[in-house]
């Protein structure tokens, strides 16, 4: 194609003109398979490449500065598509040794990970229904309850001075706070 009739048409296609569109591809495909195919690439890989090609292009049509040179750009970009390709295939590793290929993935199964998942969901729901039925308790369960579990713990002489509870009684009314809650637990099912 000449120089002159490519930017004609990249200017049409880049207005609408399917027709224009169409006489581009026709025209300089032979081009790109040209660079594709020098690169050695397996029939799968040239044919990714050659659609990244025209994606990319018609992805930049707007933007080609220069339209009548829409062949050289076309060129470029299917060797830099060709040599990612390439690198991308000198990360793998090919081999047939069945340690290798029974190997469990670290990450997991994708069923492991949807139950790890579903469990998560799960806890969350029992915490959040836990913390939904502690602020149903009493005041003096929810105070003793929340000094209990202060981290670090307080000794029993602290919560008695804090909360003005006799140090004998803390022990017991603990446990009945406790009761309580799991009971409140029990009849919502969160358990």
């Amino acid at each position: 194609m000449d120089r002159a009739d490519v930017g004609a048409l990249v200017q049409s296609a880049v207005d609408g003109d399917g027709a224009a569109w169409k006489a581009l591809v026709e025209g300089l495909s032979p081009l790109v398979w040209s660079v594709v195919r020098a690169h050695r690439l397996s029939d799968a890989d040239a044919h990714e490449v050659y659609q990244t090609v025209w994606f990319r292009f018609a992805q930049h049509l707007g933007r080609i500065q220069e339209p009548q040179k829409a062949g050289s750009w076309l060129a470029t970009t299917a060797r830099h598509e060709s040599l990612k390709v390439i690198k991308s295939l000198r990360r793998l590793t090919l081999t047939d040794d069945p340690q290798l290929l029974d190997r469990v993935s670290e990450d997991g199964t994708p069923e492991q990970s949807l139950l790890d998942a579903e469990e998560a969901a799960a806890e969350s729901e029992r915490i959040r229904h836990l913390w939904q039925e502690f602020e149903e308790l009493g005041d003096r369960c929810r105070q003793l309850l929340r000094v209990l579990i202060a981290s670090p713990p307080p000794s029993y002489q602290e919560v008695s001075a804090a909360l003005g509870i006799a140090v004998g009684s803390i022990g017991p009314l603990r446990q009945r706070c406790l009761r309580r809650l799991r009971a409140r637990l029990d009849k919502r099912g969160a358990l």
